[in-house]
């Protein structure tokens, strides 16, 4: 592998060096993080219902989850979502192409690599990070709920960290979607054969991750989760009124 310019992410990562100039010390680091957070909720603030999707930058155009993704995410705007990406090639490069054809907001959210990672044209609105956890911070805040399209170890990051927030009750009524069957199937079996074996896992907590092979299956469970939700929010308002009612 040839040398490269170190990104910002490697060099958080470096034990501290008190010889560093200032700019370069953790201090001012924290400074620059807190930037990225400020920067990316200003921007995203008005965004409204979205739907984030992941999966592999290598996944080529003429690949049957390039087609299938452009098509899920055009099914998700028509449906009234706009779409959020990490703002690179492949999947990502696919899901904005799909918001961009159904005229939603298609956000790129794109990230410093060691070789340089390009936004694709397909983005309405692109934000440039340095750091992974504030990307992925902001890819999770701003969804309704996420897709994951076949990827390697970036997607697989993603996957876990989001259903680990679904597990643990800090974000609700998620969809977790996983498209493709045959691809996910595997992942699935070992989940059941190992930690769910071991009591590490509930049978429920793997329940979260729903398996489906078409554009459709992921549009209708996306909007029937978010009018079940609705319903519910209503009911639960509906309850406050009446009790505060007997109360009165």
């Amino acid at each position: 592998m040839s040398p490269h310019q170190q990104t910002a992410d490697e060099q958080l990562l470096l034990p501290p060096n008190q010889a560093q100039p200032f700019h370069r010390t953790d201090t001012w680091r924290v400074l620059r993080i807190m930037s990225e957070f400020v920067a990316g909720f200003d921007e995203l603030a008005d965004l409204g219902h979205a739907v984030t999707i992941f999966g592999s930058a290598r996944i080529t155009a003429d690949h049957e989850i390039y087609a299938a993704t452009v098509d899920t995410a055009r099914l998700l705007g028509e449906a009234g979502y706009a779409i959020l990406t990490g703002g690179g090639p492949g999947v990502m490069e696919a899901g904005n192409q799909g918001g961009t054809l159904a005229g939603v907001e298609s956000v790129g959210l794109n990230i410093e690599l060691p070789f340089e990672q390009h936004v694709n044209p397909y983005t309405t609105r692109t934000l440039e990070f340095r750091y992974f956890f504030v990307r992925k911070t902001l890819l999770i805040k701003y969804a309704t709920a996420f897709v994951f399209f076949p990827g390697g170890f970036g997607t697989l990051d993603e996957l876990f960290e989001a259903v680990t927030l679904v597990q643990t009750g800090k974000v609700r009524n998620f969809p977790i979607i996983l498209y493709g069957t045959q691809y996910w199937s595997g992942l699935i079996a070992w989940l059941r054969d190992q930690p769910l074996q071991h009591r590490m896992l509930s049978d429920a907590e793997i329940s979260l991750l729903q398996m489906v092979d078409t554009p459709e299956a992921v549009r209708d469970i996306i909007v029937d989760a978010a009018e079940n939700q609705t319903a519910a929010e209503a009911a639960a308002r509906a309850a406050l009124r009446n009790a505060t009612t007997r109360d009165s």
